[in-house]
């Protein structure tokens, strides 16, 4: 049993190394180094006196001990906040914009992320297309995006890249001579724009069979057997499959995911540190 206080920095670096599952995505979230996160987590294991994370070469997990301290750890740092949001009087507020093409449906533990590095900021977030969100924020209408990376932009801290694929409902059969039937957002959506134009440069008859107004919608029209949709494979239900092999399609490429922001306070650079660590590690699940 420690008979001193712990260290409420190094309880919180092991929460998040816990969280993401890497001492690299927890120092990225924590915006320092894998060595300065390595050496915290050791000091925290000397002073209580047990291994709470088990360490190999391929990933990270928890120990017995270390499972059993999380909960624990968790608590503790919520009682702190309390503590300290007691003095707080207003909340600040920090609106996000996330592209259709790049809120999946680990959004909801995501902004959870957020939410335990920083209970008391008030997070607004707007999904939408990429090229709308960069002219709002453009129009400082909003104070960061995460957006898929529009042709002509360098600016932006680049965040990972995520794979495409040509996907349809496991049962989906095409028909041999007809077009290929798909499924797309609206113009000026860029996904739509770059899918199109490979498949005419590959020579692959198409048609148009359902125009979504989110990836939500045309992923519906792909699991209800309409056709086939360029999309992340975590954007799919469970029995999607990619039929770009089977079926001779162009390939899709990797495309980079880059977040603009103008904040420069701590508590809202924090809170896009833990977004954007937590974010690609959902990429790379």
């Amino acid at each position: 049993m420690a008979k001193h206080p712990l260290d409420l920095d190094a309880v919180q670096t092991f929460i998040r190394i816990a969280e993401l599952g890497s001492f690299t995505r927890a120092a990225e979230a924590m915006q320092t180094t894998q060595s300065t996160v390595s050496l915290k987590l050791k000091r925290l294991e000397e002073k209580l006196g047990c291994k709470l994370l088990e360490r190999t070469p391929r990933h990270v997990q928890l120990s017995g001990k270390g499972a059993a301290f999380l909960e624990h750890a968790r608590e503790l740092l919520e009682v702190h906040d309390r503590a300290f949001a007691a003095l707080t009087t207003s909340r600040q507020r920090l609106t996000i914009g996330i592209s259709d093409h790049v809120a999946g449906p680990e959004l909801p533990a995501l902004i959870a992320g957020m939410n335990k590095q920083d209970p008391h900021l008030l997070i607004e977030i707007r999904i939408g297309s990429s090229s709308d969100l960069l002219q709002s924020f453009d129009r400082r209408e909003l104070d960061t995006v995460i957006v898929r990376q529009h042709d002509g932009r360098n600016d932006g801290e680049y965040l990972t890249k995520e794979k495409f694929g040509w996907y349809a409902a496991q049962e989906w059969q095409h028909r041999v001579g007809e077009p290929l039937p798909v499924a797309t957002m609206p113009e000026p959506c860029g996904v739509r724009i770059m899918a199109e134009h490979l498949l005419d440069e590959a020579g692959v008859p198409w048609t148009e069979v359902f125009v979504g107004g989110g990836v939500a919608a045309v992923s519906a029209a792909v699991m209800a057997g309409m056709g086939v949709s360029a999309l992340a494979r975590r954007m799919l239900p469970f029995g999607a499959i990619d039929v770009g092999p089977k079926l001779g399609l162009p390939d899709l490429p990797r495309l980079p995911i880059v977040l603009h922001t103008r904040v420069n306070d701590d508590r809202s650079h924090d809170a896009l540190a833990a977004l954007s660590a937590a974010f690609r590690s959902a990429v790379h699940k």
